[in-house]
């Protein structure tokens, strides 16, 4: 839905003083650096550790929640940060006095080679959060950045532009990440994609923040940490206040200072299954009308994430990665047509959409018309059909909180695009009949790491064909299968995941009981998801292992398995 007034409330700063650029050769990427040596790859940002909540005795103006960079161009990237004026202007407090903030990028982190420079005021009117959107950078380059308010310097963060649009490059490597409760567990992902120097940008597929009350997800007794507010967010103040509260993360204050990141939203931001009149947790009466919350989150949204609105103030956008890869990026939830009830029928109606007409357009147009050699589709729920064979009832319980399915029964999951397949129908006719090849689904949501052939018809695959390839990545911290039964791993998930597969062809792999992230490596011969684990979510110092690795090579449109990830 429109929001007008989000343009307004999201202080965004052009180049107030443009220096000239210096010559300079591109850092070479180096390889991934293990996770063992954090601390070390982190040391310049780990004055982004001191974020917190303000109190009296610290100095104001203070920078407690980090720095951030995301939508990287080749001549520009969005910079952000949040500047606390005093002490009692928290987030969500609409307190404290408007600040002067400026801002430096350099080629330097000692901040020796300026290239741009300029302020921005930062007003309760938008939560005291500033981004500037600079632009004059030098395509696929390295740069640092760093905020000033008084006597305050922020932390320094290091980010990168993209390649010229048709310039020819030899690989973009993105880290994949999706749904972080909070009160589920530690953002230990986030700090090993952080010691990472071999990425180009994070790309966050939603969920990156949740709206229950404290206790509500998970239940009370499985509370890792409280979030705040304490209660289930629903005013702008609420939403701020939760973001505010994500933001004081350590590992998620250096993933942010790390690499730029691209972000879409998924329900979490607004509420559980959301479409565009209203949501499942969402009851109008006693927390008011559904517009004013949703304008609500999404004022939140744009103020606190490194994002640049697009269409209508909505998310949907597209990036580009030199000749190799365009990412189409979607808004799944501001136009979609309310869920239908399972097993009442109504998932092939004609006039419900996930898109929205006008979203679906235009990625048909983006698709068709795209040069580039990889066409990533950023979705945040799975487009993969999925069916369900004979299950155990014991799996139906987890299983109905996770694929949205009747506990008395099975079916598809009518959040996906299983319960909108008009949409998905259209969408893949197009790539079938237009002859586009190496398209790539990006899909996060449902907490289970997949790797899936999309097939033109599921019920006579493989002879119908396959449309594309979907890589999804598992939740960062959110409850699983094995979360949810409060079972060893690998206990119950073999069961579901024997079924699944028996009953899915195109399903070649999935993991419904770990938690972590992905790294995927685009290149002219392949595009290969290596699939990354953490070992226990609820340990703030859990350590990550390559877990598998899987790959679409070039024309192919196949999923094959790679038995050691890129180097």
């Amino acid at each position: 839905m429109a929001v007008p007034w989000v343009y307004r409330s999201v202080i965004s700063a052009p180049v107030t003083s443009q220096l000239p650029l210096s010559s300079g050769v591109s850092p070479r990427r180096r390889s991934v650096v293990k996770a063992a040596a954090a601390t070390a790859a982190l040391a310049p940002f780990a004055a982004a550790a001191l974020g917190g909540t303000a109190h009296a005795a610290e100095p104001a103006p203070a920078f407690l929640h980090g720095i951030a960079s995301g939508d990287p161009l080749p001549d520009g990237i969005l910079l952000w940060t949040r500047v606390t004026p005093t002490a009692e202007a928290v987030p969500g407090s609409g307190k404290g006095p408007a600040t002067e903030v400026t801002w430096e990028v350099a080629e330097d982190k000692a901040f020796s080679r300026v290239v741009a420079r300029g302020a921005v005021t930062a007003t309760s009117a938008a939560d005291h959060t500033v981004k500037a959107d600079v632009r004059g950078l030098r395509p696929q380059t390295a740069y640092f950045y760093r905020f000033t308010a008084g006597s305050a310097v922020s932390p320094v963060g290091r980010t990168r532009t993209t390649a010229a649009h048709d310039a020819s490059t030899p690989g973009v490597r993105f880290g994949v990440v999706s749904c972080a409760n909070w009160e589920s567990g530690y953002f230990s992902a986030y700090r090993h994609l952080a010691a990472r120097t071999d990425l180009d940008a994070i790309l966050h597929l939603g969920d990156y923040i949740y709206e229950y009350q404290s206790g509500g997800y998970p239940e009370a007794k499985y509370v890792v940490r409280q979030h705040e507010p304490r209660h289930e967010i629903v005013t702008l103040a609420d939403y701020r206040t939760r973001h505010g509260k994500y933001k004081t993360d350590t590992d998620l204050q250096a993933l942010h200072a790390a690499h730029p990141v691209v972000a879409i939203w998924d329900d979490h931001e607004f509420a559980n299954d959301a479409w565009s009149g209203g949501a499942e947790n969402h009851t109008a009466g006693t927390e008011g009308e559904w517009a004013a919350r949703a304008a609500a989150a999404k004022q939140a949204y744009f103020e606190w994430m490194p994002v640049r609105p697009s269409v209508a103030g909505t998310v949907y956008r597209r990036l580009r990665f030199g000749s190799l890869a365009d990412l189409h990026l979607l808004d799944l939830r501001s136009f979609r047509s309310q869920q239908v009830k399972v097993g009442n029928g109504g998932v092939d109606d004609p006039e419900r959409t996930m898109t929205g007409r006008a979203q679906l357009d235009w990625l048909k147009a983006g698709l068709a018309s795209s040069n580039a050699a990889w066409k990533l589709v950023g979705t945040s729920v799975m487009i993969s059909p999925v069916a369900f064979g004979s299950l155990p009832a014991y799996l139906l319980g987890p299983l109905t909180k996770l694929l949205g399915l009747p506990e008395g029964g099975l079916a598809i999951n009518v959040d996906q695009w299983d319960g909108y397949t008009d949409d998905r129908k259209e969408l893949l006719n197009h790539l079938k009949d237009r002859g586009i090849k190496n398209t790539v689904f990006l899909t996060g949501d449902i907490h289970m790491a997949w790797a899936n052939e999309v097939p033109m018809n599921m019920a006579t695959y493989p002879g119908s064909g396959t449309a594309a390839t979907e890589f999804v990545v598992t939740s960062v911290t959110s409850d699983n299968i094995d979360d949810i039964l409060h079972v060893p791993a690998d206990t119950a998930s073999l069961v579901a995941e024997s079924a699944i597969k028996a009953a899915n062809w195109h399903v070649k792999w999935l993991d419904m009981d770990s938690h972590g992230y992905g790294v995927l490596n685009v290149t002219a011969q392949a595009s290969q998801m290596d699939y990354y684990v953490v070992s226990d979510k609820r340990q703030q110092n859990a350590t990550s292992r390559w877990s598998r690795s899987y790959r679409t090579l070039n024309g192919s449109q196949k999923v094959e398995r790679v038995y050691s990830p890129v180097n």
